[in-house]
């Protein structure tokens, strides 16, 4: 059973690890973070900034916290441990978790992609830590200037989802900042946030805010067509991705596709977005960093061999985001068009202006 003593331990700090760490130590939780030593001086050094779109903005002191960059030394007293590290760090932290944190934690997933929880299960064993699947809605960006905290602002809207059956598991990680509510299906639910999570690659590639990148209608028409690759692999393996923000999934192309009047009114909500958002994948590109487009994108290429279905877009933009990790230059700063080209299934949709 979790309470509000629960010592919190955010494994693998980043943007998205130290906003949750941050609100919940305004809560006044007990929170450890587990990040680089860099990030760890740098908070150290001049506490942590937390704000959002909706107006918050706190300013933690470094003692507010503890700072750790040392495995062993955040996991041994952590009653919770939140998994926040990109994907394909996912079974080197169950391996330190293993080693390092107490039998009876329970281990959250904060990640995005659909693999984790069974990659995290794998490495810890059935008999040890239990492990809760949970989804996180919005976008975080970092801000840091030498001599100032560092600041993580929410830049988009949505509830963190957990799955139930940990007694006072929810009670405890909602905060205010970082609401947290409970889903049955989490399966569906990360399918449907994988869905959604598709446009990250496409900001990566545009190297603009998504905020310009969705008020463009030709990266929708493009955003479009690659759900509705998706969609349709969902469909031939028998997935049903649950709703997004309240929206099926099948809708959401339709919405994208319409004249940019029309779809300022449909989404609303898709575009309470301030504007310098971009995607966790922008910011590996930018930082040099290996993107998460292997378990996302990559994802439905795994279904789409299984099931026999095309899925020539998805498979460009993966190669598209696969070579601007091998120059390690920053965003390509590509023009629609230019993902667009190779895509034979879709030859008039995408690539139209306005």
């Amino acid at each position: 059973m979790a309470d509000h003593t629960s010592r919190i331990v955010v494994a693998g700090a980043g943007s998205i690890g130290c906003y949750l760490g941050g609100c919940l130590a305004l809560a006044g939780r007990h929170v450890t973070l587990l990040l680089r030593p860099a990030l760890a001086d740098a908070i150290a050094g001049n506490g942590l900034r937390i704000s959002d779109l909706d107006g918050m903005d706190r300013l933690l002191p470094a003692a507010a916290l503890r700072l750790e960059a040392d495995p062993g030394s955040a996991l041994a007293g952590g009653d919770i441990v939140l998994v926040t590290v990109k994907s394909g760090d996912t079974s080197g932290m169950a391996d330190l978790i293993a080693r390092h944190a107490p039998p009876d934690a329970v281990i959250v997933s904060l990640q995005n992609g659909v693999g984790n929880v069974d990659a995290l299960r794998a490495r810890l064993g059935s008999s040890r830590s239990i492990v809760v699947p949970g989804m996180v809605p919005f976008n975080v960006v970092p801000t840091r200037r030498a001599g100032e905290a560092a600041r993580f602002h929410r830049a988009t809207s949505g509830r963190i989802l957990i799955a139930p059956g940990v007694a006072g598991l929810r009670e405890v990680l909602d905060v205010a900042g970082a609401r947290v509510g409970e889903h049955a299906d989490m399966a569906a639910v990360q399918w449907g946030k994988l869905v959604l999570n598709l446009n990250n690659a496409l900001n990566a590639l545009a190297g603009i805010p998504l905020a310009a990148e969705l008020a463009d209608r030709r990266w929708r028409l493009l955003l479009a067509a690659q759900m509705q690759e998706a969609l349709t692999v969902l469909k031939a393996a028998g997935i049903r991705p649950a709703r997004i923000e309240g929206v099926p999934p099948r809708v959401i192309p339709f919405i994208l596709r319409l004249p940019d009047a029309l779809f300022r009114l449909a989404a609303r909500r898709m575009l309470a977005i301030d504007p310098e958002a971009r995607s966790s994948m922008w910011e590996d590109l930018l930082r040099g960093r290996t993107t998460e487009i292997d378990h996302l994108q990559g994802a439905i290429l795994a279904l789409a061999g299984k099931a026999g279905v095309a899925t020539p877009l998805t498979q460009r933009i993966v190669e598209l985001v696969k070579a601007a990790e091998t120059v390690r230059a920053a965003s390509p700063g590509l023009q629609p068009g230019a993902v667009a080209k190779s895509d034979s299934a879709h030859p008039t949709s995408v690539g139209r202006g306005r």
